[in-house]
């Protein structure tokens, strides 16, 4: 019983405390050291339209190099992917 008596009297002065207890006003000036004072970033400089139009025309003056297409003036030679493996495996296998 003297401990159910202890622990009573321990929540009895703990509500008494909560009561009493005043919270500090808050002002406005309290975060000053805490935060960062917000600064819109620097808007994007303007791209120039001369210069959109002369980028524009110079990607679409540019000639497309598609694989196994010559380009003008130049002859395209065709490899031979596929090797002759029969002469290869007849000197593995020692015949």
């Amino acid at each position: 019983m003297l401990t159910f008596y202890q622990a009573d009297h321990v929540q009895d002065m703990y509500l008494r405390e909560l009561k009493n207890y005043k919270t500090p006003p808050v002002k406005a000036s309290d975060a000053d050291g805490h935060v960062q004072k917000f600064a819109l970033p620097k808007a994007p400089p303007s791209p120039e339209e001369s210069n959109i139009a002369n980028d524009l025309k110079a990607y679409e003056d540019q000639v497309v190099e598609v694989e196994g297409q010559a380009a003008a003036g130049e002859e395209v030679v065709e490899e031979d992917w596929f090797e002759d493996d029969e002469s290869e495996e007849e000197e593995s296998h020692g015949h």
